[in-house]
């Protein structure tokens, strides 16, 4: 029989484990000897979290992350093939969402690998949740572009479609969040509704919704606090 692909749900910062991730997908994360990660340091760290006493030299670590040639994750799947489960683990939050952990999913699919996903935290659906913004009708854009006429270029067509009701969600990484929140603030309309929600599930979480205008006169710095953004 095949083994099974499990996608495993990573804290979004901080160590308290328990605090976020179920007890029984922490047991079944114990168990697995074969994981496929997005960065091998901060898996092993995390493992390490999971339990002390990990048996971190008696597991096999693949590298799956956007500079990764597809080539080299045709064999990623020979343990579950040959019988083993496996775990996809991204950074932080759940695997497959903004990170290349899809292309290994599809690949299972593929190869007829049963795909389980586990409950645990993702930023996206706690900012959605708790910003008060339409939760029936959502887009999720992942990161924006980076370069500052592009960033605005796409901010301006985000706030086109917010206008039409649509949540519009998007991330920034950590030490780029002062920037695109001086480029939001910059570009965008006094009256669009901005909701803000950083280091969610951590001891400084810091989630409000206001219009740009008020953000204008209240604002947070973001700089290196893992942030989403949800505009409407």
């Amino acid at each position: 029989m095949k083994g099974k692909l499990y996608l495993i749900p990573v804290t979004l910062g901080g160590n308290d484990v328990r605090a976020v991730i179920p007890d029984k997908v922490i047991e079944t994360t114990k168990g697995l000897r074969y994981f496929v990660v997005e960065d091998i340091r901060s898996a092993r760290r995390y493992l390490k979290l999971v339990c002390k006493g990990f048996p971190l030299d008696e597991t096999r670590f693949l590298e799956l992350n956007e500079h990764t040639p597809d080539e080299d994750m045709a064999n990623y799947l020979d343990p579950a093939l040959n019988g083993s489960d496996m775990g996809l683990l991204s950074e932080a939050g759940m695997p497959a969402i903004a990170d290349p952990g899809s292309k290994l999913i599809a690949l299972a699919h593929r190869k007829t690998i049963s795909v389980v996903p586990l409950s645990g935290p993702s930023s996206i659906l706690l900012a959605l949740v708790s910003s008060g913004l339409n939760g029936q009708e959502f887009v999720f854009h992942g990161y924006l572009p980076v370069k500052p006429a592009d960033r605005a270029a796409k901010l301006k067509e985000l706030e086109r479609n917010a206008g039409r009701g649509y949540s519009q969600i998007f991330m920034e990484a950590p030490y780029r969040n002062n920037r695109m929140l001086d480029t939001i603030l910059s570009v965008c309309r006094n009256d669009t509704l901005l909701c803000i929600a950083a280091d969610l599930t951590l001891p400084t979480e810091f989630i409000r919704t206001m219009k740009v205008s008020e953000w204008k006169r209240s604002r947070p710095d973001l700089n290196r606090r893992p942030a989403v953004y949800i505009m409407q």
